[in-house]
C-alpha cells in the first residue's frame, strides 16, 4: 500500500450493500477491512449480525443502513430497523432522509425523523444521514444540511449509490460549507479510483463510502 493508500484507508467505510452479496463475499470485505485498516464495514442490515462477530476485537466498525435506499417508509419502521442494529451490534448507521417530506418541504417531518433514529441509536453510534443529493436543489441541499445537524446527527453523506447520481466535488463542498465543522461529510456513490477519492477528500469529505476500496488504497 502506498503512502497516500494508507492515507485514505482510515477514511473508508468498505461497502457491499447488492442484495444478492453472498457470504463468501462477506467475509471476503471484512477481512479487507482488518486487513486495509478501513473504518468501517457498510452492509444490508440482513449481514449484521456476521459482520458484528467477525469484526469483534477490530478496531473496524459494523455500520448498516436504515430506511435504505429509497428513504420513503414511516420514521416508525426506520427506529425499528436503527433498534435492531443497536441490537446486533453497529457501531455506525446511515439512514436515507425522508426524501418525500424533504421535497415537499415538510421540515419538521425530516427532523423528527432524524431525531427518532438519532435517540434509538445512543450516543455512542455514529448516525450519518443520507441526502441523496441527486433528488435534491442545491437550496434543498443546504436545508437537509442543518436540519441533519440539528437534529443530532454525526455526518451528512452524498448518496446511497442506488438513485440517478453518486457523489460529486460540487456537492461535497456545498456540504461542507453547510454543515457546522462538528458535523462530518461522506462522499458515496462512484467513487472508484485513488484520484477521485483524494478529490473528494480536498472538496471537503472526511468519510469516504465505496466497494471499489482495495483498489483505491492499493493502486
Amino acid at each position: 500500500m502506498s503512502d497516500a493508500g494508507r492515507a485514505i484507508a482510515p477514511l473508508i467505510d468498505h461497502t457491499l450493500l447488492k442484495p444478492d452479496a453472498t457470504r463468501a463475499q462477506i467475509d471476503e470485505l471484512c477481512f479487507e477491512a482488518r486487513n486495509y485498516g478501513f473504518a468501517s464495514v457498510c452492509i444490508l442490515p440482513f449481514w449484521l449480525p456476521l459482520v458484528a462477530e467477525e469484526l469483534t476485537g477490530s478496531p473496524v466498525k459494523p455500520c448498516t443502513v436504515v430506511g435504505f435506499p429509497l428513504g420513503g417508509c414511516v420514521t416508525e419502521a426506520k427506529v425499528c430497523e436503527a433498534h435492531y442494529a443497536v441490537l446486533c451490534g453497529a457501531k455506525e448507521i446511515d439512514m436515507v432522509i425522508a426524501i418525500p417530506a424533504m421535497k415537499n418541504k415538510r421540515y419538521k417531518a425530516v427532523s423528527g425523523d432524524i431525531a427518532a433514529v438519532v435517540r434509538i441509536a445512543g450516543k455512542d453510534i455514529i448516525v450519518k444521514v443520507i441526502l441523496e443529493t441527486c433528488l435534491l436543489t442545491d437550496e434543498e441541499k443546504r436545508t437537509a444540511c442543518k436540519i441533519a445537524a440539528d437534529a443530532g446527527a454525526s455526518f451528512v453523506k452524498t448518496s446511497t449509490g442506488f438513485s440517478t447520481g453518486g457523489a460529486t466535488e460540487k456537492d461535497v463542498q456545498l456540504m461542507r460549507l453547510a454543515a457546522p465543522d462538528h458535523v462530518g461529510v461522506k462522499a458515496s456513490g462512484g467513487i472508484r479510483t485513488q484520484a477521485v477519492a483524494q478529490a473528494m477528500i480536498k472538496a471537503g469529505a472526511n468519510r469516504l463510502g465505496t466497494s471499489a476500496s482495495v483498489a483505491i488504497v492499493t493502486s
